[in-house]
This record gives structure tokens, sequence and C-alpha cells, in this order.
């Protein structure tokens, strides 16, 4: 699940949520739309109390949520009961509240907004330039992370192109690509540098990033110039377009006398770190 954590205020109180890039969902904190709606000192309570009313009564709605690791006032991050958008409308339907025509109007922006930014990649871009510089990543490395989007943007249409439909597809010819060019796969690369849910990409340094970009950016160009259909020929390419920066990294390791495959991650190279969601190495590392 490709997550981006938000917060966002209505009438005052905040209100976490997460983008699923793989799903097109957004994702909100339930104690926090229980708060927005009924003001309670105590949501966490409220919300506890009022799962165990909808279970009694039959409803599945609370045994459907999920949970996901939003950030916390301490600036760590916790599992929290998260609902969609739609589970979100139901819930309000529980919870008498004169805010709930309001809330539901104000979720109908924010999916509009969302909607307006698929719609124009320009505006999404914008918003992720706004948001890394929000978190404290420098200038150089934004630029670096845009292009790097549009390059597998650019790839992902290849790969769809070539008839690979399905997100363990990509995952799969991910891996090959990140397997060519680094040894390692996307899931041994995360550990590497003590992740679990975080973005990978949003925890490469300068150089990881121009060189993954170059092993997409190869593997586009191959894959237009080839039409490869299929799993093995798309597959192909794909660990292909990889070697391609496996050679300009091992070139560039040699001038530099040592590996450019780092286990940084995004508290090493932003500033100021206590801003980040995931700010606290015992909530990461394995």
């Amino acid at each position: 699940m490709a997550e981006q954590n938000e917060i966002q205020l209505f009438d005052g109180k905040q209100v976490r949520y997460v983008w699923d890039e793989e799903q097109e969902k957004y994702f909100f904190s339930v104690v926090d739309v229980i708060q927005v709606l009924t003001d309670s000192p105590r949501p966490r309570k409220y919300w506890n109390a009022l799962k165990t009313k909808l279970a009694a009564e039959g409803s599945e709605l609370s045994s459907k949520m999920g949970q996901l690791k939003l950030p916390s006032s301490d600036g760590k991050s916790y599992l929290t009961d998260v609902a969609d958008t739609e589970q979100v409308f139901r819930l309000i339907q529980s919870v008498p509240s004169k805010k709930a025509e309001p809330f539901k109007l104000w979720l109908a922006a924010l999916g509009q907004e969302r909607m307006n930014q698929l719609q124009d990649p320009e505006l999404s871009i914008e918003q992720a330039i706004k948001d890394y510089r929000r978190l404290g990543y420098s200038e150089d490395w934004i630029n670096q992370r845009i292009k790097t989007i549009e390059i597998r943007k650019g790839l992902t249409d290849e790969w769809q192109r070539g008839g690979m439909k399905e997100e363990h597809d990509y995952a799969i010819l991910t891996d090959v690509i990140s397997r060519a060019w680094s040894g390692m796969t996307t899931r041994e690369y995360k550990k590497y540098k003590g992740l679990r849910k975080e973005s990978l990409r949003d925890n490469m340094t300068n150089v990881e990033l121009m060189l993954n970009g170059l092993a997409e950016a190869a593997a586009t160009e191959l894959s237009k110039r080839e039409n490869p259909k299929g799993f093995a020929e798309n597959a192909n390419v794909a660990q292909r377009g990889g070697d391609v920066a496996h050679v300009a990294r091992e070139r560039l390791e040699q001038e530099l006398g040592g590996t450019i495959i780092s286990d940084q991650r995004a508290l090493n190279f932003t500033n100021p770190p206590e801003e980040l969601p995931f700010n606290d190495a015992d909530e990461v590392k394995d």
C-alpha cells in the first residue's frame, strides 16, 4: 500500500487521513471523526462504546474497518482505526450530531480536490512539493523526487500498454529492476534502511533516486522501442533497464571508492526530523 499521511482541520479540530495511491481511497482516523462530530473530551472511549453498540445491533461496520499507523501529538506513529469515505458516511449516520451535514460537505470537497489532482497531474505535483517541503526535505532532493515520480508514471504506462494490469505484476517487475541495479528487492532494500510501511523512494538519497530513476527510464525507453507483450517480455526489459543503472552505479563507486547504497532514511537527510511522521527508530526497525 503506497500511503501519504495528511492532517486537515475541520472546525478547528484535526482530522488525520491517508491517501492510498494503489486503492485510490482516503482512509480517515475514526477517533478524529468522532471528536469532530461529538466534541467529546474522550473520543476514543466514545468510539469503543459505539463499536460495542454497533456490534450488538448486528452492524459489521466496525469489523470491516482496518488500522494504519498515523502520527500522534507526541511525534510518534501508532496503529489507529481508520475508515474509508464510504464507511465514514455510514458512521455519521450512527452519531447524532449537528455537524453531520457540514462534515459531509467537507468530505465531498476533499474528494473533489483529489479528483482534480488526478485529472490535472500538475496539481498533484504541486501538492507533493508542498508536502515534501513541510516534511523538511531539501529543494535539490524534492526536484529529484518529483522527476522520479514522472519517470515512474511513464514506466507504469508502458507496463499497462504491454498487457500488465495487476498490481502484483507491477510489484514483481519493480523488484526485477531494483535487484538488477541495487542487488536488493524492494522489501530487502527497505529492511536494509530499517523501514516498514514507509515509502522506500521517500527514504532514498539523491544518488539512489537518480540511479533508480535511470533504471526505470532505461526500461521505459526499451519498452517503447521493443513493445514487449506479456510478463516474460516485460520482465526481460525491466532487467535490462536495471542493468543500465547497475553499470552506472559500478562506475560511480569506482570513482568514489565505496558503495552508494545507503542505510540512511529520511531522518538523516531532512530537517527538522521531529516533523516527520516516522521519526522514532524503534517504531520502524525489525
